[in-house]
């Protein structure tokens, strides 16, 4: 493998993406969630990295146009990483550019739990208890303060969120190209990705069939037979439709018409609940 030791970026560049983090959930969709925001915010980074490399600069925003989602406060950490692996990768001849989508999937749930649980359930919280109590007593620093308390903290941690970000993944990637470790992490990183996802799925997915087969005390629903089976099969089996769904080439939009089509049917014939 041959590697070429020298930084491709500035303060500058970084900070651009900085600013340009702020935008991360203008085009947030229901197809890929913060993909757009996230490709945006690399722009700056990508045209200096590949500035000569046409061909590798479509192919990196192709990278992150890919589905990403995290707690945008949290978002600048990931921003970093990729960075700096997109620059290990235009400065290493064998860099396996899969690495790079296998890292963003991996820190989605974890830092989405840090994040939302902190800033969304915790700080929010104080920040709103502070304003409306001195809000409700005619005082104008209630709205200030609750701004402040809220926004003050998640701007330090985007901040400093990508410069950590950035250096722990310049030292890491080159540490672990040098010592064979990148296939293990891709592996590692993937599984955890796909644990995370199946989380989700048996969490965030409902599926209920109240539906009865039999009748007085020895009626037995639909839910019962199929949990009988294996415990939240039926979100696991939607999910895997709606997947197959998704392989066929069904536009996003459809496929969320399909979904409340079936829920409304299934809720008229008294099959789903």
């Amino acid at each position: 493998m041959k590697m070429r030791n020298s930084k491709l970026l500035t303060r500058k560049d970084l900070l651009a993406t900085f600013w340009r983090s702020f935008t991360a959930e203008w085009a947030w969709n229901y197809e890929r969630q913060m993909n757009l925001g996230y490709a945006y915010s690399m722009v700056p980074a990508l045209q200096k990295i590949y500035h000569h490399q046409k061909d590798q600069l479509i192919k990196a925003y192709q990278r992150h146009l890919e589905f990403f989602n995290v707690t945008p406060w949290l978002v600048t950490f990931p921003l970093g990483i990729s960075i700096a692996m997109e620059e290990q990768n235009a400065l290493n001849d064998d860099f396996d550019v899969a690495t790079i989508n296998d890292i963003k999937v991996a820190l989605m749930g974890p830092l989405s739990g840090i994040g939302d649980s902190f800033f969304w359930g915790t700080l929010r919280v104080i920040a709103t208890g502070i304003g409306t109590s001195l809000a409700l007593q005619g005082n104008i620093l209630g709205p200030l303060l609750f701004l402040l308390i809220f926004n003050v903290p998640a701007i330090l941690a985007r901040y400093y969120g990508l410069w950590i970000g950035y250096n722990i993944g310049s030292s890491f990637v080159e540490k672990i190209q040098k010592t064979g470790l990148m296939d293990k992490l891709s592996y590692g990183a993937s599984v955890l990705g796909l644990a995370v996802v199946g989380a989700m799925v048996a969490t965030m997915v409902t599926v209920k069939m109240p539906f009865k087969i039999g009748s007085g005390s020895d009626a037995t629903s639909l839910q019962g037979i199929f949990d009988g089976i294996v415990p939240k099969i039926l979100p696991l089996l939607f999910t895997l439709f709606i997947y197959w769904l998704d392989k066929k080439g069904w536009k996003a939009q459809w496929i969320l018409l399909l979904i409340a089509g079936i829920g409304i049917a299934g809720a008229g014939l008294g099959i789903l609940g």
